[in-house]
């Protein structure tokens, strides 16, 4: 029998969440997305850790977090539960975003779909090259980044994309900060310093590649 209380809406967790439960939430969420598109209805916390490689005790511990979500003898309404872990993760609505760097890396980014489809909109495009300074690249306009203060406050931006060199990161970082941004997404590989209240997430490639060379050099040769 999965989950002996019946569910209940998605509420604010009693103290601090490790950082880990956050990322498997993600990772539910995006199992439950496919299970939905399957046309499954319900799922137990054997099946759902299962198909992602966790325990069910590890499923129902990092749900209890924020309430009680399933049904004796049923397990999860699929819908139910994404639309309860979209509310937790404040994906339940759609987020205005700034990116900042239009390079390689920046134009990457402004093409890729995921996030559109995840409630992430990046609405507008900064840099200080004059050859992009007016242009559009996959439907969004690229401002001078003078411009930021004016473009965020007329799309209510308080999420910020850093794609530039490390050099630049830091006072990239503070200029949204300055027209109140309150979380940065940091591609450059440097830790950028911000005030109190506002979060950042780095994402450095060449340290997850080294994280995967470290898994691959570690496992050991057979005896």
């Amino acid at each position: 029998m999965d989950d002996a209380k019946p569910k209940s809406a998605a509420g604010e967790p009693d103290g601090p969440v490790p950082k880990a439960v956050v990322s498997r939430l993600s990772l539910y969420l995006r199992q439950l997305q496919q299970e939905v598109r399957e046309d499954r209805q319900t799922i137990s916390s054997k099946d759902l850790g299962a198909l992602l490689g966790f325990t069910d005790a590890q499923v129902r511990k990092d749900l209890a977090y924020f309430g009680h979500f399933g049904y004796p003898g049923i397990g999860y309404r699929c819908d139910e539960l994404m639309t309860a872990i979209k509310k937790i993760l404040g994906t339940d609505q759609q987020w205005p975003v700034a990116l900042v760097g239009v390079g390689n890396l920046g134009r990457a980014l402004l093409g890729y779909k995921g996030f559109s489809q995840r409630g992430f909109r990046i609405v507008a495009a900064f840099d200080m090259d004059p050859h992009v300074i007016g242009s559009e690249i996959e439907g969004i306009r690229v401002y001078h980044i003078d411009s930021l203060s004016e473009v965020a406050r007329e799309n209510r931006i308080r999420l910020g994309v850093v794609a530039v060199p490390s050099a630049s990161a830091q006072a990239a970082a503070e200029k949204l900060v300055a027209v109140g941004v309150e979380g940065i997404l940091n591609f450059a590989p440097v830790t950028i310093s911000l005030p109190p209240g506002v979060r950042a997430v780095g994402v450095d490639l060449a340290i997850e590649l080294e994280q995967l060379t470290f898994s691959v050099v570690s496992r050991g040769e057979p005896t």
